[in-house]
């Protein structure tokens, strides 16, 4: 069940338990397992959301992303080498906007996600937004600060954390999360707008046989949308 937004004014402190901090070692282990290996290989990664944050539960994902643009391939060849197979892989556009990204799914739980065309500053606030840490981060254990889907702010704490609402301290939200203004006003649109009427999918989401490659489907993509084909161009510094 999808998490809507909410207001709380007060903060409130959440105590984990036991099995909290286990579930969030756990994650956090396989997390770096992951990352650990695509960095022999000089690509470098972050961990986004909940493990970030800390604020695990069962349903938690496993969100690695490739913050810059690197061969498809060679991340699916470092991954498969390990012995990694591929639950899913999709190329995906949330609006005609936003960049164009891979998923690789190792499992149903686990995304590897990589931008096809370079991330705009705005693409990457929004997974600082969400909380993000760095591999030697997750090496030293750091959680940070970020917001969940219901719009609360997740200040890890060390019995757990802090959360409270974002709503009307946009400011004062964005200072902790080191970002600007104008994504926090977004965000709050966006899931506001979704917890009214209901998530409207995404502009772009094609799946990829098992025999395909990113280029080949990119390509082919590309050839038949002309939205998808200006932001490839404009990538590349074409206009």
């Amino acid at each position: 069940m999808a998490r809507k937004p909410i207001r709380v004014r007060d903060k409130i402190e959440v105590i984990y338990t036991e099995e909290r901090w286990k579930l969030l070692k756990e994650l956090r282990e396989k997390a770096l397992r992951i990352m650990e290996l695509l960095a022999r290989y000089n690509i470098q990664t972050i961990a986004h959301g909940s493990i970030a944050r800390g604020d695990v539960t069962p349903q938690s994902d496993i969100d690695i992303v490739i913050p810059q643009t690197v061969s498809p391939f060679q991340v699916e060849s470092v991954l498969h080498s390990a012995g990694f197979d591929f639950y899913s892989r999709q190329i995906v556009q949330a609006t005609p906007w936003h960049s164009l990204k891979a998923h690789i799914y190792l499992d149903e739980k686990t995304v590897v996600t990589l931008p096809l065309v370079k991330l705009r500053e705005r693409e990457w606030e929004f997974y600082k937004f969400g909380g993000l840490v760095t591999i030697n981060e997750l090496r030293n254990n750091i959680r940070v600060p970020g917001v969940d889907k219901r719009l609360i702010l997740i200040e890890p704490t060390v019995k757990g954390h802090i959360e409270s609402s974002i709503i009307g301290r946009e400011s004062e939200v964005a200072k902790i999360l080191g970002v600007s203004v104008d994504i926090i006003e977004e965000r709050i649109n966006v899931l506001l707008r979704r917890d009214k009427i209901g998530r409207t999918g995404v502009y772009l989401k094609r799946e990829l046989s098992p025999h395909e490659t990113f280029g080949e489907v990119l390509k082919k993509v590309a050839d038949r949308d002309p939205i998808v084909r200006r932001r490839i161009l404009e990538d590349k510094g074409v206009k």
